[in-house]
């Protein structure tokens, strides 16, 4: 089962509605970032969930992702994490059945939205001062953002260099995808170079398999013990992961907006 939700064509679409030796495309995309990029095509892109806890756990995607329908939601193979969350929102829902105030069930449901699956996008560029392709990580803002530019001159993705930007930061963060108007003055004569090599090769998509931290069960059970939840009410316990197929799927995303989780 591939890490990967959707890629190329089915990845581009969403946003309307273990790596082996080989050195990854991955690229650093932090806030003063700037690149000058060829892009090859609309298609190198690739969707996926991954898992993390802001300072505590570092972005993960499962081993053996769950499944889930057209709308994102899990409708199959939970993870332990998606389990968590799960077991939070049933306390929420209790608590709120209860009788408790509003603000300690959202207390709750905050703590569940963190072991939800978060929807990420890896987009692929051809980095114009390397002459190597480059792979950014983005939020579904983000990708919305520089798909609509790749998709406004897609016509003329052989002719025309973007500068690709990154500034702010956390929900503030802004990404922009910015032709370049004068290639004679704004490229040097090397970038120029390679930019007439954008067409040579297109990029491989299975490149992306290399960009992305892969955790088994038993990793996930002991970041979910970092990140302070209670593994015991999961029946689980570091080094005997029970079986997650007696457990429910959880049934969709609580409205809560973070824009630009930390990769």
């Amino acid at each position: 089962m591939s890490m990967f939700t959707k890629v190329g064509a089915a990845a581009v679409a969403a946003t309307n509605n273990d790596g082996g030796t080989k050195e990854s495309p991955i690229t650093s995309f932090k806030s003063g970032s700037s690149y000058k990029v060829g892009v090859k095509s609309i298609e190198d892109v690739a969707e996926y969930y991954g898992y993390s806890v802001f300072k505590k756990v570092n972005t993960f995607v499962p081993k053996n992702p769950a499944t889930r329908n057209a709308r994102g939601f899990i409708d199959a193979n939970p993870t332990v994490w998606d389990r968590a969350a799960e077991l939070l929102y049933a306390d929420a829902k209790a608590a709120k059945d209860a009788g408790a105030s509003e603000d300690a069930v959202k207390k709750i449901t905050d703590e569940a939205y963190l072991y939800r699956g978060k929807q990420r996008f890896l987009r692929a560029f051809f980095d114009l001062t390397t002459g190597k392709d480059i792979v950014v990580d983005l939020s579904p803002k983000q990708e919305k953002t520089l798909k609509a530019v790749i998709e406004k001159y897609a016509k003329k993705l052989g002719s025309i260099a973007f500068e690709l930007t990154k500034t702010g930061s956390s929900t503030n963060a802004v990404v922009a995808l910015s032709p370049i108007i004068d290639m004679d003055e704004d490229l040097t004569e090397a970038e120029r170079a390679n930019f007439a090599k954008v067409g040579e090769k297109p990029f491989d998509l299975a490149e992306f398999e290399t960009c992305l931290y892969v955790a088994d069960e038993e990793e996930q059970t002991k970041n979910l013990v970092v990140a302070g939840f209670d593994i015991a009410r999961l029946g689980l316990s570091i080094g005997a992961a029970a079986s997650s197929s007696a457990h429910s799927t959880v049934e969709g995303p609580i409205d809560i907006s973070e824009d630009d989780l930390p990769f």
